[in-house]
């Protein structure tokens, strides 16, 4: 029971519910293979993240499972979006979602999706190369306005996950590295361009990650990398491995109902200046975000597409 949503009963008869409804009326009505998520469960769990640190700085990463409801849902959560493609933005934006409350993220941008996301007022794109700065540069001589950006960058620290989710050690395909200096080089150039505007910086050390205390160790590498840009939004990412049958052990950023008590994410710090573009003298806004699902089933949002967290 405990993967299952909080709202999930089974009955004398053995007949599981969810969120009030039977699991068999839903497969009547819907067919199956079916994909039962709980509203109720979702927006319980954006809630927790939303009351931990505060409405606009929680990220939700649609590659966990996106379909217009689930945008709505969690921007109506006081979620932001992380959109991957220009399919996600086209899902996110054909929901209603402002453009204003996504965040383009992603290591293989293409001009057209960058081109896309600059003309509908993303609220910020994650920069992942100087090959990506030089396509921005690009848009902008064309006569695009500058979008808001965070560098995203490697800071050496390896999750000790599957070799194909890890993505903060210093062989990492993803963003600018911090040992070798391309960090440093990132917000030289970025800082200088007229076609961007450099609000922060951003990391991401992996998938599935066990050991919350490589939380920790990136937020110190890039606290002191930060501490002396004058920026004022730091982005500290990564995803919690999910429970399994077998009772494999979870980090959890916080409790729910009959689990156990407060957060196993040591990075978690709040948001402590009142704008998004914060003084340079003010400390950084640090917006933690999550890849997985804000989790499970439902009578609220059934779904016959399989969706992937990769």
């Amino acid at each position: 029971m405990r993967l299952l949503p909080e709202t999930a009963t089974v009955s004398g008869t053995g007949e599981l519910s969810i969120g009030g409804v039977t699991v068999p009326a839903l497969a009547a009505e819907h067919g199956t293979p079916l994909f039962v998520y709980d509203e109720q469960h979702l927006r319980d769990n954006c809630r927790r993240a939303v009351a931990e640190f505060g409405a606009g700085n929680v990220v939700y990463a649609t590659k966990a499972f996106l379909c217009g409801a689930m945008a709505r849902l969690a921007v109506e959560e006081g979620l932001l979006l992380d959109v991957a493609s220009g399919g996600e933005l086209h899902t996110v934006l054909h929901a209603g979602v402002p453009a204003d409350r996504c965040v383009l993220h992603g290591n293989n941008k293409s001009t057209q999706e960058l081109r896309e996301a600059v003309s509908a007022g993303v609220g910020q794109i994650v920069v992942d190369s100087f090959d990506e700065l030089e396509r921005l540069e690009s848009l902008h001589a064309e006569g695009l306005p500058a979008p808001r950006v965070q560098l995203r960058i490697t800071p050496g620290v390896h999750a000790h996950t599957h070799e194909f989710v890890s993505t903060g050690q210093d062989d990492s395909k993803f963003g600018f590295n911090l040992a070798n200096g391309d960090a440093a080089r990132a917000i030289e150039t970025a800082s200088a361009s007229a076609a961007v505007e450099l609000v922060g910086l951003h990391c991401h050390i992996g998938s599935n990650v066990l050991d919350a205390s490589l939380f920790a160790k990136a937020s110190a590498a890039m606290v002191e990398l930060f501490a002396g840009t004058g920026l004022g939004e730091l982005t500290l990412r990564g995803g919690l491995v999910s429970p399994t049958p077998q009772g494999s052990p979870h980090p959890r950023c916080r409790s729910g109902p009959g689990r156990s008590p407060r957060p196993l994410h040591p990075c978690r710090h709040r948001r402590s200046c009142a704008s998004s573009r914060a003084e340079a003298s003010s400390p950084p806004r640090v917006s933690p975000s999550t890849r997985s699902a804000p989790s499970s089933t439902s009578g609220g949002f059934a779904t016959t597409s399989r969706s992937t967290a990769a």
